[in-house]
């Protein structure tokens, strides 16, 4: 246990490390330390949300009693993926730290003390971090001790929320570089909604189907045959993403507004093209929260999750 545990504590910082070092040292990229900050944080994550599909993908077609049976990489990776959760907490304070400074919000009040930087990073990014701990403190000892070995097809399941998260990172990261004119954009966007809504949204209804079919009770009494922790649990669980997808649709929808309403337009004469921003360069740009969701965001930028 402790030696899973400590290869995940190294592998994930590690990677964050190895993938800034080289953003910033390739000769051809040569990026800022807050551009290399942001998007290694984002590929660490989608790493992560990979290997966890693929684990769940695994466990949940590898279990035919979805009780009884059981798989070694259940709880293996359950231990591997906890460092990730409290290493992803000070990944995104450094998103958020370097945003404020590297991209001139701070140019009028000069650069925060990193304490009230912290504090105002908690402030804007609790939901997040309240998710991060619970995973840690809640979920990781009940998912290792208090199923006793059953239930790994649920558990593997529940990984594969994590579908979600690789277009996620890549919307960011086209928010953070301009790029919502871009069809890559709007196919991404999209491909965001739908693996959202099914792999978060649906996932505690299609589980709560799952065991009604498998114990013979019909869907709406699953609730009164579980446990009422289960319950609470789901709940708990269910909320944040129903919040956050509330957050892209709105964003999904300012976006399609926007569309419609520059097409619509005539075109003005002699107009200047777009400015690019490229990676690197220290123009300017509107605040968004480390994790993208913000319901506050300007129209050309739509709110955007993470895991």
């Amino acid at each position: 246990m402790l030696s899973i545990l400590a290869a995940g504590s190294v592998f994930f910082p590690g990677l964050f490390l190895f993938s800034k070092h080289c953003l910033r040292r390739i000769p051809r990229l040569s990026w800022s330390e807050g551009d290399a900050v942001v998007v290694s944080a984002r590929l660490v994550s989608s790493i992560q949300a990979i290997m966890a599909s693929s684990a769940g993908y695994i466990i949940s077609t590898s279990c035919e009693d979805i009780i009884e049976d059981q798989h070694w990489l259940t709880s293996a990776y359950i231990l591997f993926a906890v460092p990730y959760f409290v290493y992803d907490i000070y990944a995104m304070f450094l998103c958020y730290w370097h945003k404020l400074r590297v991209k001139g919000h701070e140019v009028d009040n000069g650069p925060k003390p990193t304490s009230v930087a912290f504090l105002s990073y908690l402030r804007r990014e609790f939901l997040m971090v309240l998710h991060h701990v619970v995973m840690v403190t809640v979920c990781f000892p009940v998912s290792v001790f208090w199923r006793r070995g059953r239930g790994d097809y649920f558990q593997g399941v529940m990984f594969l929320a994590e579908l979600s998260t690789p277009s996620v990172c890549l919307g960011k990261i086209l928010i953070q570089y301009k790029q919502q004119h871009t069809l890559l954009h709007k196919v991404n966007g999209v491909l965001m909604l739908v693996t959202f809504f099914v792999c978060r949204v649906l996932l505690f209804p299609y589980l709560y189907y799952v065991y009604g079919r498998y114990a013979s009770i019909p869907f709406h009494l699953v609730p009164f045959s579980v446990p009422w922790q289960c319950n609470l649990g789901a709940a708990f669980l269910m909320a944040p993403q129903l919040y956050w997808f509330s957050l892209i649709c709105r964003g999904a929808l300012r976006l399609f507004r926007g569309v419609s309403g520059r097409s619509s337009r005539p075109p003005l004469p002699d107009s200047p093209p777009p400015k690019t921003e490229r990676p690197g360069s220290h123009a300017p740009s509107p605040a968004q929260p480390a994790n993208g969701y913000n319901a506050r965001m300007p129209e050309q930028e739509t709110a955007t999750p993470t895991h």
